[in-house]
């Protein structure tokens, strides 16, 4: 049984984006990648020695799921489709006695953020091995973090019981993801590439795999917006986000704080949450780890990283301002102050008020943050 609401605010896991002694460095050891290798689902879960697999997903991404039962056979217990996006607590306590009831012995997590981190959540408590099927660009799926929302904000959970063993990355299943969803999704993997750049936990192999996570994505992408069916391109832009998401085990910041107040507290979609808070927390950033945003400037293109990430969410049409997503002016101070009660000190400058209020008035107003 989930521990209640009081409990799960006051335990260590559940303040902020609280790390095991400050370090979380770990990657799922199992990599299956490239266009098909869904049909290794049935050998992976084998390999796992399990019998009876809950598959997970969105009510949207059902019919996938349903396929994945299919080529399981008497492997499933069952097909969950209940993920929602910011993991409501309520969910997780839910997904988590069910799976019991089904005497699940693994969870296979199918689809985008919402099927992953609903898939974390359930584990978070059980230890249920999972494997993940991403067929999004978050990277999620490569850690054993998960933002789950108690009371209206969303606070960051941390532990290996949630790190994926395995996670099979088939870009043929991006395919029908639409352009306008490809491109925010990537921001997410970005978003993650970024911050792992200057985040304190940071080591020199996950600053290589963030560049190089930089590098796909700004390629790739433009050309999953042209061409949506180009499935090199499409194999790109999950290779980035793969990389994203072994960045991302280096553990969060400033940036991510905003994402998740963003998305648990006022409801902004988790992608475009990223997309409009990245180039504004880069620019009050930047002259904290200038040699490292010096790198994601040359990536772009562009004079700052700052200016570079706008400029690059802007060619590829996505929301760049707050009231585009729903925030009004009266949200700001209220959400500044979520923030700030929920950083982990990571960051490489100063997470105050004023800080965090100015961050979000430059996203409010809109417009190039230099």
């Amino acid at each position: 049984m989930f521990a209640d609401t009081t409990e799960f605010k006051t335990h260590p896991a559940g303040m902020g984006f609280a790390l095991p002694a400050g370090v979380y460095n770990a990657t799922p050891p199992r990599i299956v990648f490239g266009p098909g290798r869904l049909g290794d689902i049935a050998a992976e879960v084998d390999r796992l020695g399990a019998k009876r697999a809950l598959v997970l997903s969105t009510p949207g991404r059902h019919g996938l799921a349903e396929r994945v039962v299919a080529m399981l056979g008497p492997r499933a217990v069952g097909l969950y489709p209940k993920a929602i996006s910011q993991v409501p607590i309520e969910l997780a306590r839910a997904g988590r006695e069910d799976a019991l009831r089904l005497g699940a012995d693994c969870l296979v997590s199918v689809g985008g953020g919402a099927a992953v981190g609903l898939g974390k959540g359930i584990a978070l408590g059980t230890a249920l091995p999972i494997i993940n099927v991403p067929t999004t660009y978050s990277g999620s799926e490569m850690t054993g973090f998960c933002g789950i929302t108690i009371d209206g904000i969303k606070r960051m959970h941390t532990s290996l019981d949630m790190l994926a063993r395995t996670v099979i990355y088939d870009p043929e299943l991006t395919l029908s993801l639409p352009a306008d969803v490809s491109a925010a999704s990537a921001m997410n993997a970005l978003a993650h590439c970024v911050e792992a750049l200057y985040v304190a936990t940071a080591s020199p192999i996950i600053r290589l795999a963030a560049l190089d996570g930089i590098r796909a994505i700004a390629i790739s992408l433009p050309r999953v917006v042209d061409a949506p069916d180009d499935i090199d391109a499409r194999t790109q832009a999950l290779y980035g986000a793969f990389m994203s998401g072994a960045a991302l085990t280096g553990g969060f910041a400033l940036h991510h704080g905003v994402a998740h107040v963003l998305g648990g507290s006022y409801g902004v979609p988790h992608a475009i949450s990223h997309a409009v808070a990245l180039p504004y927390v880069t620019a009050y950033n930047q002259d904290a780890s200038p040699e490292v945003m010096a790198m994601v400037a040359a990536a772009f293109g562009a004079n700052s990283a700052a200016r570079g990430i706008y400029d690059f969410g802007a060619a590829l049409g996505l929301p760049l301002r707050l009231p585009d997503c729903g925030v009004s002016v009266g949200d700001l101070d209220r959400c500044a102050e979520i923030v700030v009660e929920t950083d982990n000190g990571l960051n490489p400058k100063p997470v105050t008020f004023a800080a965090v209020r100015g961050i979000l008035a430059a996203a409010f107003a809109g417009g190039p943050p230099d």
